[in-house]
């Protein structure tokens, strides 16, 4: 393909209808990665349409679904044997370091291995229909036509996690990852078609939301939308897709507590406050951005926080001495800006960081790792999402009074709790009305293990069997093998008369 035919419609690399392109820039230095096709509404139209008649004609939703599960684990081999160029790719987008981009590519390599394996293992189940002369049965069948839409901080991990569920219940799918970080996504599609899907079964669109992911949740050929990204942004999802009752997955992100008790390990509680925080500059939707931390213990935790924090080393992706890099753009860093002078100005006492990179790190967004302490409920630090390397400070005297902080918010994706009593390590976790729930660990997750939150951290869930579930329909197929004349209506012969089904609806 050529760096101007960069979308993937109906097996085939085209340019945009209007000839119109991005370019993608390094956020670590601002170096030019590539060009890439921008898509017009035209263009989704089309991938809309491939995607509709491949699966229409059962050119993949036919398949056997130990079939399909076998391709995924073809898929995971591929990405194992390009693992350098995936993980290349994501790091020049994104400009996290390539160590991560790696671990990244290895977690969605057993993401497709996983969801390979689970492909052809739920047949569906018989139902007890209570006569020997019916056999009752579910079933569960492909959604249809599937709109993923994918975020920048993780492009490939949570284009993954949609597109392997999807393919291995049979679907037909348009991509649409975020409009920074394309690159892993054009890959990705090329793996599929050098395997040998179907044409028209996966499709790639590229460009900004408003003109490529808008039809994917408003158009009536779609039958279902799953989107990570921003709680404004998955609203107007949910409404747009409300007009035709589509199917709809959302992840929204979340505000979520770091819990940690004064009996907790405190070493092990700190270096891991650090790695919740400000892993991957903070851009993580489960970052445990809010430290609820006990009162007897907070200064002292907090003061070794703020001194760790202080020496964390900034730098670019392949400088072997960076532990974090930078924001995705000047948009954003001056957005996390903004949200620090503004806790500061509600009555946060900012304990370091807040600042942006300088000398050489002034060419990409740096932002320095920022502790605001002293916080109070109902601040906008603490209500909503910074979604960079800002972590605020609250403390607590009792179990209940930890529990209300921590459920103190709308969001309720993941949480974690430090203890070394056991008991009162489950009854924590049984109270928080979150996703996720880590105690004595932050940020690990497993294929095989659902993910998603409460409240409005979004709705349905990814990974896991019931990340499978969330592409499929499930259909009762109910066959009378001994079927009898109802009687219900006069002129019936009496003698044949069965017993009547009456309608349940």
């Amino acid at each position: 393909m050529s760096t101007t035919s960069t979308l993937f419609i109906d097996g085939e690399w085209v340019a945009s209808a209007d000839g119109g392109t991005r370019d993608i820039h390094c956020p670590a230095d601002g170096e030019l990665v590539g060009t890439v096709s921008e898509a017009t509404t035209a263009d989704v139209e089309a991938a809309i349409a491939a995607a509709r008649a491949a699966f229409d004609r059962g050119d993949w939703s036919a398949v056997p679904a130990p079939e399909r599960g076998d391709f995924l684990l073809r898929v995971a081999a591929g990405l194992r044997d390009r693992k350098d160029q995936f993980a290349r790719a994501e790091t020049l987008d994104t400009g996290k370091r390539i160590i991560e981009s790696e671990i990244d590519i290895d977690d969605i390599t057993a993401c497709f291995a996983y969801f390979g394996k689970l492909a052809g293992q739920d047949a569906g189940r018989i139902v007890d229909a209570g006569t020997s002369d019916v056999v009752s049965r579910i079933q569960y069948e492909p959604v249809g036509v599937c709109g993923l839409i994918s975020p920048w901080n993780y492009p490939l991990l949570q284009a993954a996690w949609k597109i392997a569920p999807a393919l291995a219940a049979g679907n037909s799918i348009i991509l649409k990852p975020s409009e920074l970080t394309p690159h892993t996504a054009i890959l990705m599609m090329q793996l599929l078609h050098d395997l040998g899907l179907p044409r028209g079964v996966a499709n790639l669109v590229l460009g900004a939301g408003a003109v490529a992911g808008a039809p994917l949740s408003s158009h009536p050929d779609v039958d279902m939308v799953s989107f990570t990204g921003g709680l404004e942004t998955g609203k107007v999802i949910a409404a747009s897709a409300a007009a035709t009752v589509k199917k709809v997955a959302l992840e929204l992100g979340g505000k979520n507590p770091n819990v940690i008790f004064a009996d907790a390990d405190f070493d092990a509680a700190i270096d891991n406050a650090l790695n919740a925080a400000f892993v991957h500059s903070g851009q993580v939707c489960s970052a445990g951005a809010r430290l609820v931390v006990e009162a007897s213990i907070a200064e002292k935790f907090v003061d070794e926080l703020v001194r760790r924090a202080q020496l964390i080393r900034l730098g670019g992706p392949f400088d072997p001495d960076a532990e974090t890099g930078p924001l995705i753009s000047a948009a954003h860093r001056d957005k996390v800006t903004a949200y620090v002078a503004k806790g500061i100005a509600e009555g946060a006492r900012l304990r370091c960081g807040g600042t942006w990179g300088e000398g050489d790190l002034a060419k990409g967004f740096y932002f320095t790792p920022t502790v605001l302490d002293e916080v109070q409920r109902g601040m906008s630090v603490v209500i909503d999402e910074a979604f960079g390397p800002v972590v605020t400070v609250e403390t607590f005297e009792t179990e209940d009074e930890a529990v209300l902080i921590a459920n103190d918010t709308v969001y309720g994706l993941a949480g974690a709790v430090w203890t070394q009593d056991a008991g009162r390590a489950q009854r924590i976790a049984n109270r928080l009305r979150h996703g996720t729930i880590w105690i004595n660990d932050y940020h690990p997750y497993l294929p095989q293990a659902e993910w998603g939150g409460f409240g409005q951290s979004g709705v349905g869930r990814e990974l896991g069997p019931m990340g499978l579930a969330e592409y499929h329909e499930a259909k009762h197929v109910y066959q009378n093998i001994n079927p009898q004349v109802t009687g219900w209506f006069s002129g019936t012969d009496t003698a044949t008369k069965g017993t009547p089904s009456i309608p349940q609806q």
